[in-house]
């Protein structure tokens, strides 16, 4: 397929699957054909995560309140790679076919705190921008209304009577040792020299969660201290309903033996502003080893991004090698992974083709849209004044920017 392509939308879901696709038509489809039980509801929300704290609440949630509120939110700091831009929105796009309300925070103050673009809220704004530019163009529901971006920074400067007695409230409950387990929110370790401002962190975004009114926290299992934080807060408060933690998989490195994409190594991961070609490379130079499922960054890649978004995967190989194959779940597909029938000189190159064409809408607005245009310039300026990249610093992506903005 090439790069001049359309790529379609994912397909329409059937009820008797409940499996929610991540097209823009989503909300169009099963979930209005009639009011969803709080049990089919239950499935399609809890599908979201790979751990859920706790399932009665959520199924008691879902029974009794016809809106909940879940919470997710991002740090404006630079690149998006595949598993922020697509995953979120085949998230938040159950979530909202699920009759749940969507409010992602724009973590502007949280990206100054930890010191992301040389803690210039400026150019965190501009990034913040690009990034929700990028949401609408993969195709996240923004149009039914259940979605809402919120800046920290205005929430709070406009409700800071609430906010900040909160927040004190939080630190003054909590020792110094347990606010420290949770700056891994932050990419952070405890061994790490912090300042006072990524101490104070942990408290605002516990605090976040009581001030959004979130029912659901929807966010990754590397948030799931904090998460943990608010609940154990409820329990000093006497409060009886507790945020539900409901953690979605974390994608590992495209190499060997990262656990975790790293926006300092480019080659760790699929971005969002990646060209057909880097695409194509990357995945030919992923670990990727024949015969072996565990740990293999390209199979989940599959199992968590191309099924969910097309509902199936499908391998073009020669006649000789098997032939055509579709796989619809991933067991199937593992298991001919494992046994040596599929080969991964044959599941490469049409794993690139199917995140090609997820990644086609995004290059096509970025190269179309003249308010698309406009943010690359902006953040490409913002980029520019960085001092050379880091891990804080993303302005290694100079060059995949100007890919999308001609």
């Amino acid at each position: 397929m090439s790069s001049s392509e359309q790529a379609p939308p994912p397909p329409s879901e059937e009820l008797n699957s409940l499996s929610v696709n991540s097209g823009s038509e989503l909300n169009a489809s099963a979930s209005n054909s009639r009011e969803l039980t709080p049990e089919e509801k239950f499935r399609i929300v809890r599908s979201v995560g790979e751990e859920c704290i706790q399932e009665d609440e959520l199924l008691n949630l879902l029974t009794k309140k016809p809106q909940p509120i879940c919470y997710d939110g991002f740090e404006p700091s630079g690149r998006m790679h595949i598993a922020q831009g697509v995953m979120k929105t085949i998230n938040v796009n159950k979530l909202t076919s699920a009759g749940c309300k969507v409010k992602i925070w724009i973590a502007d103050w949280f990206a100054q705190l930890n010191n992301k673009m040389g803690g210039d809220l400026k150019k965190i704004r501009v990034v913040g921008e690009y990034l929700i530019e990028i949401w609408k163009s993969v195709g996240m529901d923004l149009e039914s209304g259940n979605v809402e971006f919120l800046w920290s920074s205005d929430e709070i400067n406009s409700r800071a009577a609430e906010y900040w007695p909160l927040v004190m409230d939080i630190a003054r409950r909590n020792k110094v040792p347990r606010i420290m387990r949770c700056v891994q929110i932050m990419g952070r370790s405890e061994k790490d020299e912090l300042t006072a401002a990524q101490i104070l962190y942990p408290c605002m975004q516990c605090a976040d969660i009581f001030f959004l009114k979130a029912d659901i926290c929807q966010l990754g299992t590397d948030q799931r201290k904090v998460n943990m934080l608010a609940r154990e807060y409820c329990d000093d408060i006497k409060r009886k309903n507790k945020p539900i933690i409901l953690s979605h998989h974390m994608l590992p490195g495209l190499q060997e033996g990262q656990e975790k994409m790293s926006k300092s190594d480019p080659s760790s991961a699929i971005y969002m502003e990646d060209s057909e070609g880097e695409v194509n490379v990357k995945i030919k130079k992923a670990f990727c080893p024949p015969k072996v499922v565990e740990n293999n960054p390209c199979l989940e890649y599959i199992k968590y991004i191309v099924l969910p978004w097309f509902n199936e995967f499908k391998v073009e190989r020669a006649p000789q090698n098997g032939g055509d194959k579709t796989f619809t779940t991933i067991e199937d597909l593992e298991a001919d992974y494992a046994s040596g029938a599929l080969h991964p000189g044959d599941l490469k190159p049409s794993l690139s083709k199917a995140l090609n064409r997820i990644l086609q809408p995004v290059r096509d607005h970025f190269a179309n849209n003249a308010k698309a245009k406009d943010l690359v310039k902006r953040v490409k300026v913002c980029l520019i004044s960085l001092p050379s990249a880091t891990s804080d610093n993303p302005s290694n992506c100079l060059n995949n920017l100007e890919v999308i903005s001609t």
